[in-house]
């Protein structure tokens, strides 16, 4: 058994949840595959995965086993771009997962740019609302916004973002506009689903004291780009981050809320494991994309504007 290509499989098997998907990808039969994992288990005389009808699951000897190869396997990788004199050249794939918002607004142009000077790179990208583990489900990067989602991950910090309390023309004309955060309470507010707190909105005000409104509203979802569309069409008001109701408030078919007070500001970081060594494709990457936002236009929902009123303390919250 050639143990390295055992682990590379058990690796591919852990990562896509199945043997008939792992064996796709890599061009070889289920069996094949089946027997790799089989036989890594009985070299180590240990069950590394749980095998049902309907699922693949690891066991706490895989899970950990599973963390080793993924080490030992980019430490090769490294090991072997060092020898051919390659180790700064980024190639492969990076497995990266960020939000919905953030990765069509503003990560996609990114990629753009960097597979044009790297083009032995390529992405397995996944975009979700939600807070994934890095490491349990096999990813080299994410893009967070607001809270990192794990004490045991690496930050590297891309700008920021503010929340931004909105509503339409249509909305305000109907029912008012609300002049302090307490008149929050008798308006529509429509809710984000992943984040701490979501139906409590933080602000700040010019003296620096601070402001908490508990909210209401019809519409509470799990993606910010519905809540704010759903506002641009008069359902209610909406508390999102500018890089999702920036293009709108620009438009005109959002009204800024409230702008005496200050609300929370959300920092965007890349985060990976805390892994000994870093591969030069995710390095180059991280490097590149703090480059680039560092020189992005506030519009662009990078950096957002920050004025000089004393900030509101970002919300314990689910990073977007």
């Amino acid at each position: 058994m050639d143990r390295f290509t055992a682990m590379s499989v058990f690796v591919r098997v852990v990562e896509l949840g199945s043997f008939a998907r792992a064996a796709e990808r890599l061009a070889l039969s289920t069996s094949a595959v089946s027997r790799q994992v089989a036989d890594l288990e009985a070299h180590l005389q240990t069950r590394l995965l749980n095998r049902t009808t309907r699922r693949l699951s690891l066991t706490e000897s895989g899970h950990a086993f599973y963390e080793r190869c993924v080490q030992v396997l980019a430490d090769l990788e490294e090991a072997e771009q060092a020898a051919a004199q390659t180790a700064l050249v980024p190639r492969g794939t990076i497995k990266l997962t960020c939000s919905v918002s953030y990765g069509v607004r503003h990560l996609a142009p990114a990629l753009a740019e960097f597979l044009a000077l790297h083009p032995e790179v390529k992405f397995d990208l996944s975009l979700s609302d939600r807070v994934v583990d890095l490491v349990e489900e096999g990813f080299d990067l994410g893009i967070r916004i607001g809270a990192l989602g794990g004490g045991n991950l690496i930050a590297r910090r891309l700008g920021e973002t503010r929340m931004l309390a909105c509503a339409s023309p249509a909305y305000l004309k109907a029912h008012g506009s609300p002049r302090t955060p307490a008149d929050l309470a008798r308006h529509n507010c429509v809710t984000y689903a992943y984040v701490a707190d979501g139906d409590q909105w933080l602000f700040r005000d010019r003296a620096g004291g601070e402001h908490r409104v508990r909210v209401a509203g019809n519409i509470h979802a799990n993606n910010g780009d519905l809540l704010a569309a759903a506002a641009v069409l008069g359902v209610g008001l909406v508390f999102e981050p500018e890089i999702i109701v920036g293009e709108a408030l620009a438009a005109g078919r959002l009204v800024r809320l409230l702008p005496d007070y200050e609300a929370p500001v959300l920092p965007v970081h890349a985060v990976y494991a805390s892994r000994k060594h870093l591969s030069a494709k995710v390095r180059a990457f991280v490097d590149f994309l703090a480059a680039r936002f560092a020189g992005a236009a506030p519009a662009a929902g990078a950096k957002a504007p920050v004025s000089s009123m004393p900030r509101a303390r970002a919300p314990r919250a689910s990073a977007r």
